[in-house]
């Protein structure tokens, strides 16, 4: 049973890291703005989020840093698709080949450096319950802080204001515009705050997650981040259920593993990037449900003096 109440706990603890990258891409996608960036976006804030650790020995300057690394990216994108309307999907995957390229380059002298050991968390006495404490309660705070925002992210966009005009604008910019709402402003915030998830979902990879710096270690967690805004068709209490099902799926060829059971490891390695193009095979059968829910203006420049 121990082993079952690990693997709960790594579920939660590889979900963490979709489940911010993907929240960060439905801000950006409810604003109509796709961004392909995600991979390149993470990797530059897992390096700056580790650089940072190493010569602070602080974790929150290394989310913080992982954050401004992925904001700045945010807001190069944002001016580069908003402003100077260069194509959403071409622009993003330029930002993603540049993250890998640049986190390769400045993180080569990290590559056998080591941060200070990471303090055991646990909610005192539910940490103790036989079982639960140890799948449920001794995770890194941000696991649980991840959870909240998701629940105020979804408080956000259906019973607020301000949420009401961000799906406005992805939706349709030109009556939003109409109404004197600053579109170009609205979307370029609503990427930066996506770039700051991403770079924090990246911060969290190379601090807690696995706490050193490799080339390439976000190894595809910021595309399986873009296929599950689609898979949760755009909700944030969908894209939570989601993060945490990949997450498990991740973990399960290690438990596997584990037990003994005779399976080839190339074959469970590819299991996560297997079960989502099979999800989204699945979900593309009925595109009238996607329509339903997918912001009528995603992926679609604004030009406000036309």
């Amino acid at each position: 049973m121990d082993a079952y109440a690990l693997l709960i706990a790594a579920t939660l603890n590889a979900g963490t890291v979709l489940a911010l990258a993907s929240l960060g891409m439905l801000i950006n996608e409810r604003a109509g703005i796709v961004n392909l960036g995600a991979e390149g976006m993470m990797l530059c804030a897992a390096i700056a989020g580790f650089a940072a650790v190493v010569h602070s020995g602080s974790d929150v300057l290394g989310f913080a840093a992982g954050m401004g690394a992925g904001a700045l990216l945010g807001l190069v994108f944002g001016l580069l698709v908003i402003w100077l309307n260069t194509n959403q999907y071409a622009t993003g995957l330029a930002v993603s080949l540049f993250g890998a390229g640049f986190s390769a380059f400045a993180g080569i002298s990290y590559v056998q450096e080591r941060i200070p050991s990471r303090p055991s968390f646990a909610i005192p006495y539910l940490s103790d319950i036989p079982l639960v404490g140890a799948a449920l309660f001794r995770h890194h705070p941000l696991v649980y802080l991840t959870v909240v925002f998701a629940c105020a992210l979804i408080w956000f966009l259906y019973r607020t204001r301000s949420g009401l005009v961000l799906r406005s604008v992805g939706e349709n910019p030109e009556s939003a515009h109409a109404l004197g709402y600053p579109v170009r402003r609205i979307r370029l915030l609503a990427v930066v705050v996506g770039g700051a998830l991403c770079g924090l979902a990246g911060a969290y990879v190379s601090i807690v997650y696995t706490p050193l710096w490799v080339e390439g270690m976000v190894a595809g967690k910021g595309w399986i981040a873009l296929a599950l805004t689609t898979f949760a068709t755009w909700r944030p209490g969908r894209v939570l259920l989601g993060a945490y099902l990949f997450g498990g799926v991740t973990m399960l060829q290690f438990h596997l593993q584990g037990i003994g059971v005779e399976v080839a490891s190339q074959f469970l390695s590819m299991l996560p990037y297997l079960s989502t193009i099979v999800v989204l095979a699945l979900i593309s059968r009925n595109p009238l449900w996607i329509r339903i829910n997918m912001p009528a203006s995603i992926g679609k420049p604004f030009y406000p003096g036309a």
